[in-house]
């Protein structure tokens, strides 16, 4: 890791600066490839809110709210009223759910 001239802009960083500039003071949370993206790279698919809960499972308001404090809720990161749901892990959660249900 690099020091940084504490007097530059932080608009003139390029992108990998940036990604170390963050590692060093921050650590392993800003690793690159954890921001936003999937295992393999892809981005990740993400819901905004309990509308696109609904909207994903075409589900009513309220049977949105059960899923998210429910069977949702390791997919589902909430900081006071902004919600937002890892999609394809919350469709994983879902499917597993409902095979536990079948087999009772």
């Amino acid at each position: 890791m690099k020091d940084f001239d504490c007097t530059r802009n932080l608009a003139d960083l390029t992108v990998g600066e940036f990604f170390e500039l963050l590692e060093k003071h921050f650590g392993t949370a800003a690793k690159r490839g954890t921001m936003g993206a999937a295992q393999d790279g892809q981005p990740k698919h993400l819901l905004y809110g309990i509308s696109g809960i609904e909207k994903f499972f075409g589900v009513s308001h309220r049977t949105a709210q059960k899923y998210k404090d429910g069977i949702l809720k390791p997919a589902v990161r909430q900081n006071g009223r902004k919600i937002v749901t890892d999609a394809d892990y919350a469709l994983q959660l879902f499917n597993e759910s409902k095979e536990s249900h079948a087999d009772a």
